[in-house]
Order: structure tokens, then sequence, then C-alpha cells
């Protein structure tokens, strides 16, 4: 049995899951694409106990980001993204909140590297830069719980959306192939939207690969 214990809230208008990811030796909890409703997180919260440490952000898209910026003044922790992702939170062109109507611009406190291991919440987290649904869209994975947070890069018998401004699907297809199909078949894929998959599962069904 591992130390990780996760609850997975759906918010915001297209559903995205924001995973709050808690440490039960610790009591430390990491929050995982806050796409809004920042108040439903934090009763969430409330509810769950433990300390909040940090933001990990997948990828700059509205739909991830947007209670970000509450959480973590609420909080007083950083908003974590890979580091060629800043670019697409600063422009709304990128970030595609024009598909709700808004011209927002979004920041990060902190970037991450391709292969970086972080320590956060007693956790070891392993960043594994995915391009493709976005160019600097990353996987937070912790291999020590056989987990995966996949963002929009891998879904259960699907793939993220590459029409967006400058998504790839070729990149994409590459990404996952190369960075997460290497995995242990047994790791959990924890997706940005829809349900619980795995890496064993997505080899065998999974149509785009």
């Amino acid at each position: 049995m591992g130390k990780m214990e996760i609850a997975c809230l759906e918010v915001g208008m297209v559903g995205t899951n924001c995973y709050l990811a808690k440490n039960k030796e610790t009591e430390e909890i990491l929050i995982i694409d806050p796409g809004d409703e920042a108040s439903r997180i934090v009763d969430r919260l409330r509810i769950i106990g433990g300390t909040p440490k940090a933001i990990l952000l997948t990828h700059g898209h509205f739909d991830h980001v947007m209670a970000a910026e509450a959480l973590a003044k609420e909080y007083k922790i950083p908003r974590i993204i890979y580091e060629e992702e800043k670019r697409v939170l600063a422009e709304p062109r990128l970030n595609a909140c024009g598909m709700i109507g808004r011209h927002e611009t979004y920041e990060a406190d902190e970037t991450v590297k391709d292969g970086q291991v972080l320590e956060l919440a007693g956790f070891k987290i392993k960043v594994l830069f995915t391009p493709g649904h976005t160019p600097g869209g990353c996987c937070f994975y912790f291999e020590e719980e056989n987990t995966l947070f996949s963002g929009d890069t891998l879904f259960e018998s699907s793939v993220g959306r590459t029409d967006f401004p400058e998504g790839s699907m070729s990149q994409l297809i590459r990404s996952i192939r190369d960075k997460l199909l290497s995995l242990p078949e047994e790791t959990k894929v924890y997706p940005g939207h829809m349900g619980l998959t795995t890496i064993g599962r997505e080899k065998i069904q999974n149509p785009f690969l």
C-alpha cells in the first residue's frame, strides 16, 4: 500500500479533473490542475484535512489553471509549471480562454525541466516533458506510488486534442510513446478529463497508439 490518497473534483465548464494528492504519513497535500471553482476546492481540502504544499500544473490551458492564483494566495504555496509553458499561461491566444469568451493571462511561480525530480509533500515526483497538446505540457510521475498525472496528454482510450495553437499530433504521439508507454504497465494514469486508466491498458486498447 502506498502513502498517497487521491481525491478528484471535476471542476469548471469543461469538466476538468482537479486532483488533491495527500501524503497520509506527512498530512501534506499537492493540488494538481485546479481548473476552476476555487471555493469548492478549498471546501474539499477542509474536509480532507492536511496542509497544501504546492500546485502542480500539467499545462497552461485555462481549464487547468483558473483557480490556481486564488489557491496560491489562500495557502501561500507556489504554482509550478514546465519552463516552456509559462508563455502559454501568459498569452490568451495560447491558453485558450477565448473558448469561454475571456481574455486572461495567468502566472506560475516556479518552473521545472524534463527529468527533474521534485521533492514535495514527502513525495518524489519526476517531471516528464510531453509536448503536443501544448508546447510545454508535462506529466508528473510518482514512481514510488505507481502513479502518473497525465494532464491532457493521455486519456482512457484517447489522447489530447492538438487543434489548439502550437499543438502537434505527431509530437504528442511521440511524447506518449517515448515517455509514457515505457513506464511500468501497472502505473495508474490520472488524466485531465474522464476516468482513471493504466499504462498497460492504454498499450492494448488506445486506438491512437
